[in-house]
Formats: structure tokens, C-alpha cells, sequence
């Protein structure tokens, strides 16, 4: 009898550390009206965001406020930090991984200087997107944890 070792498929993760918020509560239409697609926000109370997914970085502003990821089985995610954080030219970004990059699940992105951003007055909401059209369904709202898993059920 032999031991076959099936890949399972990867559990979403939580991209950051903060709170996390029904995406209808962000304070800007384009993310709240889900007009890019659905998924949910965190508030941002801690310093990394890492990959929620293994796959390949497909988009990265040189400001280091976005990140696109696509997975191999093709799901599209969008990791948006803080709002008209893009005004900032990259201040308070340190960016980690760049286009065309491969990220496994846990890989820093960037790491951002939250008390800089509230400093310039921005929003800590962090928008995360899925653009693929997928369904998404929170398990939970309130803290939760970089890494943390069985926040959200994708459909």
C-alpha cells in the first residue's frame, strides 16, 4: 500500500493584521459599491501584508499602496492598502515583492508605517478584492490576524 500525497488546496488567509469590515463599509463608492468586485476591507492596525494566496504578483503600483495576485487555478485578488494612499508617491511603503514575482501563502508584501499614513490624514480601510467575480462570504468581522485562516468562504 503506497502513501500518495495529495496537494490540498490552499485555505484564503487574512492579508493583515486589523479589523476586518464588511466591504459595504468603506468609506469610498468605488470599493463599497463593489463596482470592482466583491470581497471585504480591513482596517489596518499592523505593520505587514502578506500573500492570502500562493501565485504569481500580476500587478504593483511603484508606490506600493496595491497589489494584484493571481493563483494557478486562476483567482484574481486585489490587496488595496489604506484609501488615496496613492497620493503619498510611496512614502510609508516598503515593498518586498514586485510584478511578475512568485509569492507562496505567508510571503511579505510590503510592509507599510501605519502611524505614518494616519499621520497624512489617510484611511486605514485596506480593501481586499476578489476581480474574478467570485462570491465572497465573511465567517467573521472584528480583529483577526495576519495569517489567520476561516475568515471569509469564497464561492
Amino acid at each position: 500500500m503506497g502513501f500518495f500525497s495529495r496537494k490540498k488546496k490552499e485555505t484564503f488567509v487574512c492579508p493583515m493584521t486589523g479589523i476586518l469590515h464588511p466591504i459595504e463599509e468603506v468609506p469610498d463608492p468605488v470599493f463599497s459599491e463593489k463596482s470592482m468586485g466583491e470581497g471585504f476591507a480591513i482596517e489596518l492596525t499592523g505593520r505587514e501584508v502578506i500573500a492570502p494566496l500562493s501565485g504569481t504578483i500580476t500587478a504593483t503600483f511603484p508606490t506600493g499602496h496595491a497589489y494584484g495576485i493571481t493563483t494557478k487555478e486562476g483567482t484574481e485578488i486585489l490587496i488595496h492598502i489604506g484609501l488615496e494612499t496613492v497620493a503619498l508617491n510611496g512614502a510609508g511603503f516598503e515593498i518586498k515583492k514586485k510584478q511578475n514575482d512568485t509569492v507562496k501563502q505567508g510571503d511579505v508584501l510590503v510592509t507599510v508605517d501605519v502611524d505614518y499614513l494616519k499621520e497624512q490624514g489617510k484611511s486605514l480601510y485596506s480593501p481586499v478584492i476578489f476581480t474574478g467575480g467570485e462570491k465572497v462570504e465573511l465567517l467573521k468581522t472584528g480583529d483577526v490576524r495576519a495569517g489567520d485562516e476561516d475568515i471569509i468562504k469564497i464561492q
